[in-house]
């Protein structure tokens, strides 16, 4: 895959993070790459990451952020950088599931490439026409999942309702997305989580 200078930056979603990065090496040859690998990325490889963009380039410097995990705190202080980025300075992603990435990361870079893989879960669910009883059995059906499987139900509705039911989420719903990715990870109850999810929807009717 060749990379485009042109956007900025994009994400990649995939297991195989050492092979895509092996993959990126060889398409951005002749060019600068600085590589940031960690199994969960937090506030500390934030500020580095920091410090390395604003090393100023003649030509774009591709850095890229790989990992398991990445904590809220540091995709936070991150935003600023990735929605403004200095002068020739590409920013790539590499991580293997979309659910560990905040809606505002995911909003400012591009996601060019899905590992096959990572499918996103049909969903049996119309947001556009949510009901009660529609709730009652969505979180019935799923009243026992894992944290892990509870981020992808949430990336799961998500696309639902942005890519199949095309709806434009009002600021309070996108902010429960965000939030629902953060009480997960507080380890909350999915049930919850789920709950106020779907709830903003027969609300915003």
């Amino acid at each position: 895959m060749q990379a485009d200078a042109a956007l900025r930056g994009h994400i990649i979603i995939s297991k195989e993070l050492e092979g895509e990065i092996e993959q990126l090496e060889k398409s951005l040859i002749g060019h600068r790459v600085v590589k940031f690998i960690e199994e969960n990325f937090k506030i500390e490889h934030a500020k580095e990451v920091t410090a390395e963009a604003y090393i100023s380039e003649s030509t774009t410097k591709y850095i890229i952020l790989a990992a398991i995990d990445f904590t809220d705190v540091a995709q936070n202080s991150l935003l600023k950088l990735l929605e403004e980025p200095p002068l020739n300075i590409e920013f790539i992603i590499i991580t293997p599931t979309k659910s560990v990435l905040l809606p505002t990361i995911r909003s400012r870079l591009p996601i060019l490439k899905v590992d096959t893989a990572h499918e996103m879960q049909e969903l049996d669910l119309n947001l556009a026409r949510l009901d009660y009883n529609s709730v009652f059995e969505f979180l019935k059906t799923h009243a026992r999942v894992s944290k892990n499987e509870a981020k992808q139900l949430v990336e799961s509705l998500f696309y639902r309702a942005t890519v199949v039911d095309k709806l434009i989420l009002s600021e309070k719903q996108l902010a429960n997305f965000d939030q629902a990715y953060r009480l997960l990870e507080l380890n909350s109850r999915p049930q919850s989580v789920f709950a106020m999810l779907l709830m903003s929807f027969t609300q915003e009717r």
